[in-house]
């Protein structure tokens, strides 16, 4: 808390240290706001019959749930087609939220066995959900081929100062994982880890409102990340390669849903999963609502790099250049300053009320 309170006090400081010259400004700086909005869609359905969480994906309920599409790099086109393929599955009941993946390796290893240690060190498979959608209070979970947890609520992006909780745990989850070949044996060529997981509700609702568990039609905004280093075999074992200056290489972000940019840590480009009651044939429904949230959070781009430019934000929506934001019609949001930041406003497309927007990137819906 201190130091959200240190941040709110030097926002207010920039804030009244604006000068005419900089309220006549209009941005210039492009950066963050070319990311592309194509998030990947999933239609999660409920389970017919029980499943036996043991990492291998045989039950009959998996056997009728449809894989993903195949992941991609985490910046979606500017980047090759990953060199493994990775997909997932997703399935819920009473209890549940399960989810199963299926990662490619020809050379599967694993060194940390620390519950809470930093997973993404070894090759691993990541979780991220954010129930309500506002960015803000959402879970990630990590796990490697030894079956190895990690798991963490974040209070809201890194790029807005937020913290991640590391002694949060999830009472009752169930993991497991299935190597098809070997781990940690370089003198074979494997084929694949799986890995099987269940969330318990009771422990999800603390991110979500107004209830712990979804509802018919309910949408959540739901990524998954693999991280896979470069390796290479020597006396014996497998070691992280190093360019020509020693210097580790950087490890591959491999996403079901594309960030446009390395940061797992922006849920606004997450993907969505829409849960079904119904076993099969649904469909997934479109929210006009999510283009007014996009439409606000390149508003929320801009007033970031407004501020870096003129140490200020700004209710112009011209020094902004609004116009460029793709909308349905004219995106004219109202802008409100405050000594802390901002806040902006537009009206829903499908409901009576309207969506919000601020300084920390917390979105949120008011009824009118």
């Amino acid at each position: 808390m201190k130091n959200i309170s240190i941040l709110t006090f030097g926002l207010a400081l920039l804030a009244s240290a604006c000068t005419m010259e900089s309220k006549q400004a209009i941005l210039k700086t492009d950066k963050n706001l070319t990311v592309p909005f194509h998030p990947e869609k999933y239609l999660c359905y409920q389970a017919e019959n029980s499943i036996l969480v043991d990492g291998v994906l045989d039950d009959e309920a998996w056997q009728q749930a449809p894989w993903s599409s195949t992941f991609v790099d985490i910046e979606g086109d500017l980047k090759e087609k990953p060199a493994k393929d990775t997909k997932i599955k997703m399935l819920w009941d009473a209890d549940y939220f399960y989810i199963a993946a299926e990662l490619k390796d020809d050379h599967i290893w694993g060194n940390l066995t620390q519950h809470d240690a930093v997973i993404f060190m070894d090759n691993d498979f990541e979780v991220f959900i954010d129930p309500d959608g506002d960015t803000h209070n959402y879970y990630e979970f990590e796990i490697n081929a030894l079956n190895t947890t990690w798991d963490l609520i974040l209070t809201k992006p890194y790029r807005d100062n937020g913290f991640s909780i590391d002694s949060w745990e999830i009472p009752g989850i169930k993991s497991a994982v299935k190597i098809y070949g070997s781990i940690n044996n370089p003198s074979d060529v494997d084929e694949k880890w799986t890995v099987e997981l269940a969330f318990p509700w009771k422990v999800l609702k603390e991110c979500n409102t107004p209830s712990a568990k979804p509802v018919d039609g309910s949408q959540w905004r739901i990524n998954f990340s693999r991280v896979q280093w470069i390796t290479e075999i020597l006396d014996g074992k497998y070691v992280k390669k190093k360019d020509a200056n020693g210097k580790r290489l950087p490890e591959n972000n491999w996403v079901w849903s594309p960030q446009g940019v390395i940061a797992m840590h922006n849920p606004e480009t997450w993907g969505y999963v829409q849960f079904s009651t119904q076993t099969n044939d649904a469909s997934f429904v479109e929210n006009a609502d999510e283009e007014v949230k996009w439409a606000l959070r390149q508003l929320y781009y801009r007033e970031k790099a407004y501020l870096e430019e003129n140490k200020c934000f700004t209710d112009r929506c011209e020094a902004l250049r609004l116009e460029e934001v793709e909308f349905s019609g004219a995106f004219k949001p109202e802008i409100t300053l405050y000594q802390e930041g901002f806040v902006a406003t537009c009206p829903s497309l499908s409901q009576q009320g309207s969506w919000s927007i601020q300084q920390d990137g917390n979105i949120w819906f008011s009824k009118k």
